[in-house]
């Protein structure tokens, strides 16, 4: 029962299998079709046969004009379901085509969701007294009950790979996971820059990190004292696979490929899991038109190919990276 039920779900793989079953009442069109196109040929030898045979060849002849004209109605009521049938098929195609932009859409909004939790993840611990306190006053025992705090939220909130505690020189004087990072120097860093020079919350694109040794994104908050100036940075590193978690639920045809695209074009996440940051897909119509702005959510049909794509509106404070989602579907 679950499998019926899973199935039914999947809006896709039912049109898929429609599509499929169009295409076999097709090939029985053209084969009713060529039955009649023979029946037509076949009337017409049987009428010149009839007319050489004279008076003896009449009765034939009637019979070779009723064949003739079967045929002839045959031939034509072959044609009219072609016609109905193609029709299916290109409105299966644009079901298709609605339905998986609406998965896109779906999906990008589920990231966008998630990620602005973790925007206000990295805004709502960078303003308890642990933080501030390592900063205004960075003693062992200030640290040290910094990184407690930090180790119970980190325990708390799997998603993260680590938290850092960096001062205004650009200096992390605390971290939850990789101690070897304390004592290094960040300030060159957009994200520490970006974060102190706009007082406001910095989000990195997606990249692979060697120091958490994994795909992730930073969130950097200012820390501020209680006259709002600037004291420090709080930054976190998200797991990024904890992504696959909303993608790996999308209902598509196993045939099907999804991407998660940047905003230059780069895989940075994928159904298969595979081309991250390496494969760019610039080269299609369908990311072209999101990449120049041209179109935000729609889908084409290049190269028997259907491309449904969807570009990120955000979500509350957080507004996104211009990230997209693109879903290929066989058609």
């Amino acid at each position: 029962m679950e499998k019926i039920i899973e199935k039914n779900l999947n809006v896709s793989v039912l049109m898929n299998e429609l599509k499929q079953d169009n295409r076999k009442m097709q090939d029985v069109m053209k084969e009713i079709k060529g039955i009649s196109t023979k029946s037509n040929i076949l009337a017409l030898n049987s009428g010149i046969e009839a007319a050489r045979a004279g008076e003896a060849g009449r009765g034939f002849s009637v019979v070779a004009t009723e064949i003739k004209k079967f045929a002839e109605q045959s031939l034509n009521a072959s044609n009219k379901s072609e016609t109905i049938i193609n029709s299916i098929q290109s409105k299966a195609n644009e079901i298709i085509a609605m339905r998986t932009v609406d998965v896109a859409f779906d999906t990008i909004d589920k990231i966008d969701r998630n990620l602005f939790e973790r925007n206000c993840d990295v805004q709502a611990w960078a303003t308890f007294d642990a933080i501030k306190d390592c900063l205004l006053n960075p003693t062992q025992e200030t640290k040290d009950v910094a990184k407690a705090f930090m180790k119970n939220i980190h325990r708390i909130y799997e998603v993260y790979f680590d938290f850092f505690v960096v001062d205004l020189s650009g200096e992390i004087i605390v971290a939850v996971q990789n101690q070897d990072q304390v004592g290094q120097n960040m300030s060159d860093r957009q994200w520490f820059q970006e974060t102190i020079r706009t007082k406001n919350v910095y989000v990195t694109d997606m990249y692979h990190s060697s120091v958490v040794g994994g795909y992730t994104m930073g969130y950097s908050s200012p820390v501020l004292n209680n006259d709002g100036e600037i004291i420090g940075v709080f930054t976190t590193r998200f797991n990024w696979e904890f992504i696959y978690d909303i993608i790996n639920k999308v209902q598509i045809d196993e045939n099907s490929n999804l991407y998660v695209l940047n905003s230059n074009g780069y895989v940075i996440a994928s159904k298969d899991q595979t081309g991250i940051l390496d494969t760019q897909l610039s080269h299609l119509k369908a990311v072209e038109k999101v990449l120049t702005g041209s179109e935000n959510r729609g889908y084409m049909i290049e190269n028997n190919k259907l491309y449904a794509y969807c570009l990120t509106d955000g979500y509350n404070a957080y507004k996104g990276k211009g990230w997209f989602v693109l879903i290929e579907e066989s058609i």
